[in-house]
C-alpha cells in the first residue's frame, strides 16, 4: 500500500503566547515542525510527505526544513479543512491509495503510534484514528446548574489521522463547506468506516505555552544527554590569509592541510562525532583521499550535523576556543558564530566561539600554528 503524509502547519498558534507561531518555535533544540516531520520520515513506508504552510511563513519553513527531502509546501486556507483540502489536492497527482493527515503541534508521535494507524489501514480500515479514553470525570454546564456525562462513552482523538485517499479526498471535496473540528468529523459526516487504534498520552498537541515545558519534560526522560570534545592544530606555512570557523581571514601566513585546514571547524567536527562515538574527522575524511583536497570543512562539519540527525540526536550547544596569537579574531567572531548556527540549523545563542592567546609559551605563542578546542552538547535516544 502507497502511503504518503500531509502535515497541517498553517496556524498562527496564538494560545501559545506571542512570539513565532508554534510550530517554528524551538522544542530541545529544534523546531516543532521538524520534530513532527522527522516523526514521520522514520517510517520507511512514508515517502512523500506533504506539509500545508501559512501565508508569510515561508522563510520560517525553509528555516526549520533546512536539509530535510520534503515536496514544496503549500499555502494553506483560512481554516484548517480548508488548508487539508488544498494539501490533498497537491498529493493527488501522486495517487497514493492512504494517506496520513498530521497535526505539526503534535512533534512526540512514535513510531508504534505511526505503525499501528498504517497496519489498520492496510487491514482494509477506510479510516484508522489513534483514540484515548477520557479518565476525568466530566461536567456540562446547562442553564438549570451542572450535569454529568459518561466519561465510558468519551474519547480523545489524535493525529496522525489514517485514511483511504480517495474515500478522504472525495469527502472534502463534497463537505467544503460544512466546517468541522478534524478529519474524523469529516469521515463521519461522509459515512467512512472507522477503526480506532490506541493513541499515546505522550503524543500531546503542543496549544499552550505551557506546553512546551511538558513536552520538553518528555523529550528528556527518553534521552541522554552527551559532551564531545574536539582538538585540532595547523603549522603556519607560506601564504596570505587563513581560515578559521568558516570565514576567510587575511594574514600574512597560511594554515597547511589537506582541506581548508580551518582547525575551529575540524574541532567542532570532531566534538560532534565524539558525543555520537562515530570516530574522528580523519576516519570520514581521510587525508590520504583526493577528493579532500583543499575541501571547505564546513561540508565535514554539516556531514557531523547529518549524522546527529540521522541518530534522532539534538544539538544543543556548542562551544569553539581558537589558540593563536595573530589573526585577530574578535572583530570576526559574529561571522562565524552566524556561519556555524546555519551548518547546524541553531540559534546564533547556542554558538559560542572564543580567542585567546598562550602569552607567547608553546608552538602558537611562537607563531609557529594555530590551534582549536570545542565542546558540543547533545541529546541522544537512549540506548
Amino acid at each position: 500500500m502507497r502511503i504518503a503524509a500531509l502535515i497541517v502547519a498553517g496556524g498562527s498558534g496564538e494560545r501559545a503566547g506571542s512570539g513565532l507561531p508554534k510550530q517554528y518555535r524551538q522544542l530541545s533544540g529544534q523546531p516543532v515542525i521538524r520534530r513532527a516531520i522527522a516523526a514521520l520520515q522514520a517510517v520507511e513506508s512514508i515517502p512523500p510527505i506533504q506539509v500545508v504552510i501559512g501565508a508569510g511563513h515561508e522563510l520560517l519553513y525553509t528555516t526549520a526544513t533546512d536539509g530535510l527531502t520534503l515536496a514544496s509546501p503549500v499555502l494553506g486556507g483560512t481554516t484548517r479543512q480548508e488548508s487539508v483540502r488544498r494539501g490533498l489536492e497537491a498529493l493527488a497527482r501522486l495517487a497514493p491509495d492512504g494517506v496520513l493527515i498530521h497535526d505539526a503541534a503534535r512533534p512526540l508521535a512514535s513510531r508504534a503510534l505511526i505503525e499501528r494507524v498504517i497496519a489498520a489501514l492496510e487491514a482494509g480500515s477506510g479510516a484508522a484514528i489513534p483514540l484515548l479514553p477520557v479518565s476525568d470525570s466530566l461536567k456540562r454546564r446547562e442553564a438549570s446548574g451542572w450535569s454529568s456525562l459518561p466519561r465510558e462513552e468519551i474519547y480523545r482523538a489524535q493525529t496522525p489521522q489514517g485514511f483511504r485517499f480517495a474515500e478522504i479526498h472525495s469527502a472534502h471535496a463534497r463537505f467544503a463547506e460544512r466546517p468541522v473540528t478534524d478529519d474524523m468529523a469529516l469521515a463521519e459526516r461522509a459515512g467512512i468506516g472507522i477503526t480506532a487504534v490506541q493513541g499515546e498520552e505522550r503524543n500531546m498537541k503542543i496549544t499552550t505555552a505551557e506546553d512546551f515545558g511538558l513536552a520538553e519534560r518528555l523529550i528528556r526522560g527518553g534521552e541522554e544527554s552527551r559532551i564531545g570534545f574536539g582538538f585540532d592544530a595547523h603549522r603556519f606555512v607560506a601564504g596570505d590569509h587563513v581560515w578559521l570557523c568558516g570565514v576567510r581571514i587575511a594574514h600574512n601566513r597560511a594554515l597547511e592541510g589537506h582541506s581548508d585546514a580551518d582547525v575551529g571547524l575540524h574541532a567542532l567536527t570532531d566534538a560532534l562525532l565524539g558525543a555520537l562515538g562515530a570516530g574522528d574527522i580523519g576516519q570520514h575524511f581521510p587525508p590520504s583521499d583526493a577528493r579532500w583536497r583543499g575541501a571547505p570543512s564546513s561540508g565535514f562539519l554539516a556531514h557531523a550535523a547529518n549524522l546527529m540527525r540521522e541518530a534522532g540526536g539534538t544539538i544543543v550547544h556548542c562551544d569553539v576556543t581558537l589558540i593563536c596569537e595573530r589573526p585577530k579574531i574578535a572583530p570576526h567572531i559574529p561571522a562565524m558564530r552566524t556561519l556555524i548556527a546555519e551548518i547546524l540549523a541553531l540559534d546564533a545563542s547556542r554558538v559560542s566561539v572564543k580567542a585567546t592567546t598562550t602569552d607567547g609559551m608553546g608552538f602558537t605563542g611562537r607563531g609557529e600554528g594555530l590551534a582549536a578546542q570545542a565542546a558540543a552538547t547533545v541529546r541522544l535516544p537512549m540506548p
